[in-house]
């Protein structure tokens, strides 16, 4: 039998594809990896991906576990391996309201269990621009962010149980619904951000969150960022911990928001140098709940705090969301971020972690280096600034393999010397496997290597990605 024959058998010969119908599986949202599968297989169910595994084992043949392709670090990428799409595993098992967890299968769009647990006055507090796509085995395998890290954590922070089919076909049922299980090894953080290259997600537990009912959302003009982050504690320490993003725009991003998108309406004229992008979100009736005069409290302590470092000169200007419309406008602005930094090429692309105290050093210091390596370059970013991850793009002078090199290690040298990390929420794919390498501590390299073997001893899942080569 042949491995295709073996395939069609086990899942139906619709679902194994070849050919043309390989073309949107080709490539991923940034369009900077082409990959090459030789077959693209779509199981419907748990049993289904444990066949499809134990048949690629006895073929030994390579499975690039894939989700909503909406990475941009290659991490999807193969030459002629087997893609193993999750795209029709894609139910909402069980929403128990009560308990506040969805039982949801790997192929979900993440936009999906949003809208399914705003239908029960909950929310699954993982936002991001590609929520319309991505989909929950790839979140789970890239330990995706977004703008609400401040409040609710990472996706490993909301991820209670998974069950996963590794690399020989055995279902690893870690489907745990408590949130206290001292038996042993956490094995399901092996799993979250391996990036597929230890098995294949096919259902988690997640944990949902009351919905708030009321929003506090402004964008302010502020003297700096050790300022904003002033701000942010004042917020914190007034609202009880209630701010859920915490948004930096600089003047750079906005100027190409303004030349990019002119449609999209500029907040302050003239450009600020520090722009903040700021929520809170209440559940508590009492914060919620309009007063005589039809203010929102949570509205009015927003106000209260900003109108204080107003009269300290601290924060400049200010523009607070008066309709939800506006709201939605604010973030627009943000969210746009993904379009606008993509739209200049050659670009060097960054995705770093700092402490947040240490992002105007980083910042300073990185801005004096790259001259030093292109006189010509030009830098720019976007930040979560309360959880201190900066997506921190160089536009280089020309294309050149030598040049990415070179500024890709000045900006990890700036950040290791502040005590950051080169990778905060978009994987390691292909693209940071040399950062792995360089800067990643050679004891838990060694521990990862040996995890993976222990796991897939033949390489068979998504080799290449994530671990570098000794």
């Amino acid at each position: 039998m042949t491995l295709i024959s073996d395939l069609c058998a086990a899942i139906g010969a619709d679902h194994v594809l070849q050919g043309d119908a390989l073309a949107k599986y080709r490539r991923d949202w940034t369009t900077h990896y082409t990959a090459n599968p030789s077959v693209v297989v779509r199981p419907a169910n748990t049993a289904e991906v444990s066949l499809v595994l134990q048949i690629a084992a006895c073929h030994q043949m390579t499975v690039v576990p894939v989700s909503g392709l909406t990475g941009i670090t290659g991490a999807a990428y193969t030459d002629g391996g087997m893609m193993l799409s999750v795209e029709r595993l894609n139910q909402i098992r069980e929403i128990r309201a009560d308990a506040r967890i969805a039982i949801v299968e790997a192929g979900v769009i993440l936009s999906t269990l949003h809208d399914a647990a705003e239908k029960l006055d909950l929310y699954f507090p993982l936002w991001f621009g590609a929520r319309g796509s991505a989909m929950i085995g790839g979140v789970l395998s890239t330990n995706a962010g977004g703008s609400n890290v401040l409040r609710y954590g990472s996706t490993r922070a909301l991820c209670l149980g998974l069950e996963v089919v590794l690399a020989d076909g055995r279902v690893l049922n870690l489907m745990s619904e408590l949130h206290k299980d001292n038996s042993g090894y956490d094995l399901k953080q092996l799993f979250i951000g391996a990036e597929g290259t230890l098995g294949v997600i096919t259902a988690a537990v997640m944990k949902l969150v009351p919905k708030p009912r009321a929003y506090a959302t402004a964008t302010l003009a502020v003297r700096s960022l050790p300022d904003a982050l002033v701000l942010l504690n004042r917020l914190q320490a007034a609202s009880g911990g209630m701010v859920e993003a915490f948004e930096f725009m600089p003047d750079s991003y906005m100027r190409r928001l303004q030349k990019i998108r002119p449609d999209i309406r500029q907040p302050f004229e003239p450009i600020q140098a520090v722009n903040i992008l700021v929520e809170l979100g209440a559940v508590r009736p009492d914060d919620a709940t309009p007063n005589d005069d039809g203010s929102i409290p949570l509205v009015a302590l927003l106000e209260n705090a900003l109108a204080q470092m107003l009269e300290e000169g601290t924060v400049l200007d200010a523009e607070i969301a008066q309709t939800d419309a506006q709201r939605l406008a604010m973030w627009h602005r943000r969210e746009s971020a993904a379009e606008i930094m993509q739209a200049v090429q050659p670009s060097i692309d960054t995705d770093i972690c700092l402490p947040t105290d240490k992002i105007a050093q980083f910042l300073e210091r990185i801005t004096l280096r790259l001259p030093q390596l292109d006189a010509g370059a030009q830098n720019l970013l976007v930040a979560h600034l309360g959880d201190g991850n900066l997506h921190f793009s160089v536009y280089p002078s020309r294309e050149d393999p030598a040049l990415y090199d070179a500024v890709v290690e000045a900006v990890e040298d700036e950040v290791q010397a502040l005590h950051g990390s080169f990778s905060a929420e978009h994987g390691v794919g292909l693209l940071k496997l040399n950062s792995m390498k360089r800067r990643k501590d050679p004891v838990a390299l060694d521990v990862m290597r040996s995890v993976k073997a222990a796991l897939d001893a033949s390489n068979m899942m998504n080799p290449g990605k994530v671990i570098p080569e000794r």
